[in-house]
């Protein structure tokens, strides 16, 4: 374990300055520190790649995903070199194939869907298209399919004749039923939506993610799109992960790089210049474009800051 231990050690004094650390979690009986697999390991590298992961606040799932990594990326770019990051798709043993070559892909769209306005009802879905907002999400919080199948119909009439893209979050099989342009959905989605469905109906498929082990695991499916979240803080929805950080985030983008990309989670004016410069495609804000007296100078300064 010593090697393993030494290997470990140089990663974490090679990245302790990326931005990539994040407070190790306090655990306890009932929250207990991550486990390293030392059977199942393809070798040191992997262990210490691991172990160094859950030194820098990586959660386990993570964790194990990146010590792959680390393993993969020394055999196959000739030893150790702790200064490195695993960056590159077959680091991660993601799918080799284009999307031509992927019959399961999800339709295409833009490969920067720009400034991305995730909008509570249909009312403000409106707004946020009379102000030009290239692409909207909308997060209906409701149980009343009746609302539902109403507010979607209503969301889906506003876009018509503009240039903007409408997602429908969760719910797939009214999107489906209204035509949507495409359909947003979590990771807990992914194994009660009728992915076959949305893919027959031509819908796009957009998949939240919050680390390495959930694009991994969203590669498979080939989406339309990938959000990479939550960068910050955000008191609008309840994360299981602690807020990913601007030095994390340019990681994600840079391995992810042939998805369409959208991040997510506590942007506002202050922050979305640093965000857009990681090489994502799209920003997604919340309050900054509801939250205001006058979205259509809302949106017109937010893409001003991505561009700058």
């Amino acid at each position: 374990m010593s090697l393993v231990r030494d290997l470990a050690d140089q990663i974490v004094a090679a990245h302790v300055k990326d931005d990539v650390c994040l407070p190790i979690p306090t655990y306890s009986i009932s929250s207990p520190p991550p486990q390293i697999d030392n059977e199942h390991a393809a070798d040191h590298y992997e262990l210490a790649g691991a172990l160094a992961s859950i030194e820098m606040g990586f959660i386990e799932c993570d964790a194990k995903v990146l010590g792959k990594a680390w393993s993969r990326m020394a055999h196959q770019d000739g030893g150790f070199n702790p200064s490195k990051w695993p960056s590159r798709p077959e680091h991660f043993d993601l799918l080799p194939w284009t999307r031509n070559m992927n019959p399961n892909a999800f339709a295409e769209c833009p490969q920067r869907l720009g400034l991305y306005a995730v909008m509570p009802d249909a009312d403000s879905v409106k707004r946020a298209i009379e102000a030009e907002v290239p692409t909207v999400q909308l997060r209906l919080k409701s149980d009343d399919r009746r609302l539902i199948r109403k507010q979607i119909a209503q969301s889906v009439e506003a876009v018509k004749g503009s240039k903007s893209l409408l997602f429908i979050n969760d719910f797939w099989q009214e999107a489906i039923e209204a035509d949507a342009y495409g359909v947003h959905l979590g990771q807990e989605d992914l194994a009660v939506a009728d992915l076959d469905a949305i893919r027959s109906a031509g819908l796009r498929l957009g998949l939240s993610t919050h680390g390495y082990a959930e694009m991994v695991y969203s590669d498979r499916f080939c989406p339309s799109y990938i959000a990479m979240g939550a960068v910050f803080a955000t008191n609008l929805k309840k994360m299981a992960t602690a807020p990913q950080g601007l030095g994390r985030l340019y990681k994600y983008a840079q391995l992810m790089s042939h998805y369409p990309l959208v991040a997510i989670g506590g942007i506002d004016e202050t922050s979305i210049h640093a965000v857009a410069q990681s090489g994502v495609g799209s920003v997604a804000v919340v309050r900054a474009i509801n939250g205001s007296s006058d979205p259509k100078a809302a949106v017109k300064r937010l893409q001003e800051l991505m561009k700058t």
